[in-house]
């Protein structure tokens, strides 16, 4: 499927969406330093989350290369960002707790050999990313961002992943969510300054002019605590990534996620891409690097090996349709 394609999938295709991280997991008995997670035909993908990647490599292209800002080349390494809150499996921390390790930073090293540079991964807080970014403090995010059309005024993005939003409830809640009327009433938690805030907003107003019970929103300092608010029943739901809801779901079995949506609403699906200032003349050879190793396999051995091939795009798009100002 093209990712043009993807893009127009329906709200219906997009609650469909089967992640590959699913139903069970458990951690090797015999070894510390990998996890197994079920997808849903019941085969097993074992992952990796020990500080010694063995990671996917490829080699660099000149004339890919040779796209790259000057500056940036001379300096020799390219300064990205993430989030340091822990969200396996997109970023988060090995068994040594400080080597950052997921399926983010894993491109992020591909991309770079494509480039002939050197990733150096810049770790903090989500708001700080685009703080850094505005400063060029950093050259890209590479850290689950959603594109949006408000954020193109600001940011170029080359696409990378699919985007896809999970509700997470206690085990057993019975909850399911398929639109606005199944939080009315409900205590919900979400990221300040994401495109899942922006979603449950715009649901709240359609709720609130539907005459349903308002969403009472949550924020928490990080995911630990949110997940203490969950077992507790301080909480109802939690509305975070798709692949990092499904990955908490599988390998502690206390919580289930009870609905999926698209990440930039019902009529466009979603997509994560790696995110540059505005005119910064990165966005191409990132494009162009990652269309390259999604044509050499790399990509895709990259995101199987973290359970996350049903959200693979076949290419990379530079600033395509992003999250409408108005989402619904």
């Amino acid at each position: 499927m093209s990712t043009s394609l993807a893009r127009r999938r329906t709200t219906a295709a997009a609650l469909g969406l089967a992640s590959a991280l699913v139903l069970a997991a458990c951690s090797n008995p015999t070894d510390g330093g990998t996890t197994e997670v079920a997808n849903k035909s019941g085969a097993t993908t074992k992952i990796n989350i020990s500080p010694d990647q063995n990671r996917v490599t490829t080699d660099k292209v000149d004339s890919i290369a040779a796209e790259v800002p000057e500056a940036i080349r001379k300096r020799g390494t390219l300064e990205l960002v993430a989030s340091s809150g822990s969200a396996a499996p997109l970023t988060f921390y090995a068994t040594d707790n400080k080597t950052v390790i997921g399926v983010e930073p894993d491109l992020a090293h591909l991309v770079s050999d494509v480039l002939g540079l050197k990733p150096k991964i810049n770790t903090v807080s989500w708001e700080n990313i685009f703080v850094g970014l505005d400063s060029a403090k950093y050259d890209a995010g590479l850290s689950n961002i959603t594109v949006t059309e408000e954020r193109k005024e600001k940011y170029d993005f080359a696409t990378y992943r699919e985007d896809n939003l999970g509700f997470e409830a206690k085990k057993g809640s019975g909850l399911k969510v398929t639109g606005p009327a199944d939080v009315a009433g409900k205590t919900v938690a979400v990221g300040s300054g994401t495109n899942q805030e922006k979603l449950l907003i715009e649901w709240n107003k359609e709720n609130e002019k539907a005459g349903r019970k308002p969403v009472d929103i949550k924020y928490y300092q990080n995911d630990s605590d949110t997940y203490l608010a969950l077992q507790s029943g301080r909480i109802d739901l939690y509305l975070g990534p798709n692949p990092t809801a499904a990955y908490h779901a599988a390998t502690t079995g206390r919580t289930e996620v009870v609905g999926t949506y698209s990440g930039a609403g019902s009529t466009l699906q979603g997509l994560i891409a790696a995110t540059t200032k505005k005119d910064s003349g990165l966005a191409k050879p990132l494009a162009d690097a990652l269309n390259h190793v999604i044509d050499n396999g790399t990509y895709a051995k990259v995101l199987k090996r973290w359970g996350l091939s049903d959200e693979a795009v076949t290419k990379s798009e530079i600033n395509p349709p992003g999250l409408p100002r108005t989402n619904k």
